[in-house]
């Protein structure tokens, strides 16, 4: 593992993507010149660099599918007031799950509204919208900017597609402000290959940790011709720019409300799994995905009681009960890697096995496989779950290497 940034050449992320996939549906800018937001070798994302995609947008009408995550700079300030400054025609702004700002609860209905800072009219992505082709047709190029954690439930890349759809399917350029990927040292998991299991939480064939910038899976949906009826949109990625799959990047914004820190990202492609149970993995807490329990003294001697916070209110398992199990809040968030031992371990304590899965179903669209769970109730150990996925992991990172725009982690 690399703890310092390194360079990573836009002309070498070009030279790799170009080799791989239709290089006229897809692109890599490469900055003109050093942002006035980054000094000697700091990591610099793509929409800090304005120079790099703000003469794109010359006179043209434009759309935004950002959230609290699209900053600009060390002072964070919002995407939306950098372009509207710099005089760009923002149109309208879509909204993932949890909405523009970041606030609205996982799962719940996101709706369309205005930003209350700048009156720029929302509309959301997240779920069911049917004036989205108007919407489309009414700009010349959308942005996406969103930050992703690297694991394949993560919803954010489900918006990502569900824009280039509208982007292919109306003509219309995508422009992808690239950001480090938290957890982009690792690939693990199983790959999603059955569309039985596809869902907005295992939406694309890639492996459950991913191992993916978002710039890196837009051009992976073109190239592998994902979208519908194999169309490809596009797609101009301004790549990150010092920074490699190597190198350690924590997140200057909050992703999601249950995502508060550094460790709640490491940890989330390991606990993730138990939103196919009733455990707690500490939503209602100060501390979500930092501690994991259930209601039964045999899962550990920590304590707690999950309540109501802001962003985490009516899907809190466990709430106003006292929840016992182990505390990982002492744990250095730089080496957490994927694991299954919290998920077995749970489950080997459980005295009723049979009442562990209380939704098998979303654990396997989780999992993008039943095979996991199967073999969990099977007994089968860390290590011989692991082994079974291997060869399709083989033949992921395979396909993986035509679309890296940065140095691999191995």
């Amino acid at each position: 593992m690399k703890f310092l940034p390194l360079v990573a050449s836009g002309l070498i992320g070009s030279m790799f993507f170009f080799c791989g996939f239709n290089s006229q549906a897809s692109n890599v800018v490469e900055p003109p010149v050093k942002s006035d937001f980054i000094v000697n070798n700091e990591i610099k994302t793509g929409a800090d660099q304005l120079a790099a995609y703000l003469p794109l947008l010359k006179g043209k009408k434009v759309g935004l599918m950002g959230n609290q995550t699209s900053v600009v700079g060390a002072k964070k300030e919002h995407l939306v007031d950098v372009l509207l400054r710099e005089k760009v025609d923002l149109r309208f702004g879509f909204a993932p799950e949890h909405g523009f700002r970041g606030d609205i609860e996982r799962g719940e209905k996101v709706s369309n509204d205005k930003d209350a800072k700048t009156g720029l009219p929302l509309h959301t992505l997240y779920g069911k919208n049917d004036k989205q082709d108007s919407i489309i047709q009414s700009i010349d190029v959308m942005i996406f900017d969103l930050q992703d954690v690297g694991a394949r439930f993560y919803t954010y890349i489900a918006s990502m597609h569900r824009v280039m759809e509208l982007c292919a399917k109306h003509n219309k350029e995508l422009i992808v402000l690239d950001r480090p990927n938290p957890c982009g040292d690792q690939i693990d998991g199983p790959v999603r290959k059955d569309d039985k299991f596809k869902s907005n939480v295992s939406l694309h064939k890639i492996a459950m940790i991913h191992g993916l910038t978002v710039g890196e899976l837009a051009h992976m949906i073109n190239g592998e011709k994902w979208l519908e009826n194999g169309r490809q949109c596009k797609v101009t990625v301004i790549p990150v720019q010092n920074w490699d799959h190597g190198t350690m990047y924590e997140l200057p914004v909050v992703p999601s409300p249950s995502l508060p820190n550094h460790l709640s990202v490491r940890l989330y492609g390991a606990l993730c799994l138990f939103e196919g149970t009733d455990i707690s993995v500490g939503r209602g807490t100060d501390w979500p995905f930092q501690v994991v329990g259930y209601d039964n003294p045999v899962y550990g001697d920590f304590k707690y009681t999950p309540g109501e916070k802001a962003g985490m209110v009516k899907h809190v398992e466990g709430k106003g009960q006292t929840m016992y199990g182990q505390d990982l809040r002492g744990l250095d968030a730089d080496q957490q890697k994927f694991t299954l031992k919290y998920v077995l371990d749970f489950y080997n304590k459980m005295p009723d096995k049979t009442k562990f899965f209380a939704r098998p179903e979303f654990f396997d669209k989780l999992a993008g496989t039943d095979e996991l769970r199967k073999q969990i109730i099977a007994g089968k150990t860390e290590d011989e779950i692991k082994a079974s996925w291997q060869q399709e992991l083989t033949e992921y990172k395979e396909m993986r290497k035509k679309y890296l725009l940065y140095t691999d982690f191995e």
